[in-house]
């Protein structure tokens, strides 16, 4: 799908802000330390956009949510994979996590 495609969706743009306040939430969750891990990811970002979603909804722009989608999420997503596998790795090896 490419920008026009998105933008003209009002289905996907809605479902697209669902999934990033659930990523938003998630990130919340797992607090700070994956900063350090993962320097190069703005999980400052990811845990910060749920609330201009929830409380600011009419401010943001569809092009703004595209450049999270092409910029950060493939990241977010990445280091994420590498992180479940780091602590499952961990756990086979019966290290503390």
């Amino acid at each position: 799908m490419d920008f026009a495609a998105y933008a003209a969706d009002s289905k996907t743009r809605d479902a697209v802000e669902r999934c990033f306040q659930r990523i938003s939430e998630a990130a919340c969750k797992l607090g700070g330390y994956l900063d350090a891990l993962y320097p190069t990811v703005d999980w400052k970002g990811a845990r910060g956009i749920g609330n201009p979603l929830r409380h600011q909804y009419d401010q943001i722009s569809a092009a703004d949510l595209w450049d999270g989608i092409v910029n950060d999420v493939p990241g977010l997503c990445r280091s994420a994979r590498d992180e479940i596998a780091r602590l499952e790795a961990a756990g086979a090896a019966g290290n503390n996590i």
